[in-house]
This record gives C-alpha cells, structure tokens and sequence, in this order.
C-alpha cells in the first residue's frame, strides 16, 4: 500500500501512484461517475491524473488521494485536499470522485469532512471551497450537508469546452475574517 496521508472513521487516503491505475481507471473511464466532466479519461489520461497528483504531493503534500475502506478493505474512490486557482486567486479546494457501487452510502461526505479538518486544523486555513457543475446535485449535495455555501460561479474550459462551475465555500469557525 501507498503512503498514508490520513484517516477517518472508515477510511484511509493513500497517496496514489501508478499501482492504483485499475482502481482510477474504473472511476474515470466510467461515463456515469464522469456525467459532471462531459467525457471519460482515456487510459493515457489517466496516467497523466496519476502523474500530476504525484507532482501535486511532492510540490504541496496534497491532491488527489485514494479513499480505501478499511473494512471492507476496497478502493472506494479518490477525495482530493489541493491548490486550486481560479480567476487569479489561490483557493484549498476539496474534490470527491467515488466509484459508482459505493454513491448514496456517506463516502464523499466523511471524505470530504476529513480533508477540510485538516486545511483547518492542521494547516491553519482560513476557507475551503469545492467547484462543482451546476447539474451535478448529487455533489452539491455532499457540500452544502458540511455548511459550504454557494459563493460564486466561473467558467473553466474543459477539452476546449467552457462549463460553468459553482463556488461552495465553507470558511473555518475558528478563524475570525
């Protein structure tokens, strides 16, 4: 097993790297879980996501990271803690990409939940967002049940396709702005 990064009640993130390709792959090939993204990843794109997470760990210690449930001792998906920039401005941002047979079952929220505990609790940060479609419900779903709130919309070019992504930002209680 990879490198841990962090736990949770029923789940360890792992730093992928290219002995995680079957697991990413049946996430990104998978033209239901991608619906949001308007395309599926070839198998060269999904090794170019592996690679550039693994650039993302050594540059900020953060990206994408595999979600292995540790009970049933199976790769649930991928919940992401990384810099994201939008319109000029640096941004925390937290991602959850789950494979299809384990949605609806609290994954991407206890994911996601645990990743902004550490922006706020171990790296001090001030705010999170998270960048969602505007049709993806489920997703928004996930963000509004942790308190994030719509504070924006942009549009990010995707494969030469502009797609416009909402704003939920979830600011840290503990840090007066």
């Amino acid at each position: 097993m990879n490198e841990l990064f962090l736990e949770s009640k029923r789940l360890a993130f792992y730093k992928m790297d290219s002995s995680d390709f079957d697991d990413i792959a049946e996430m990104l090939k998978n033209k239901n879980v991608m619906y949001a993204w308007e395309y599926v990843f070839s198998d060269t794109e999904v090794q170019d996501w592996i690679d550039k997470n693994t650039e993302k760990y050594k540059k900020y210690n953060l990206g994408y990271f595999i979600a292995f449930d540790k009970n049933l001792q199976k790769v649930v998906g991928q919940i992401a803690l990384m810099p994201d920039t939008i319109n000029n401005k640096t941004y925390l941002e937290i991602g959850y990409i789950l494979k299809q047979e384990f949605w609806h079952k609290g994954y991407a929220k206890e994911g996601a939940k645990a990743m902004i505990d550490y922006a706020f609790n171990v790296l001090g940060e001030k705010s999170v967002i998270a960048e969602i479609r505007p049709m993806n419900t489920a997703s928004q779903k996930v963000a509004q049940s942790l308190g994030m709130k719509v504070t924006g919309d942009f549009i990010k070019k995707v494969k030469d396709k502009e797609m416009k992504h909402l704003i939920f930002t979830l600011k840290n209680p503990a840090i007066q702005s």
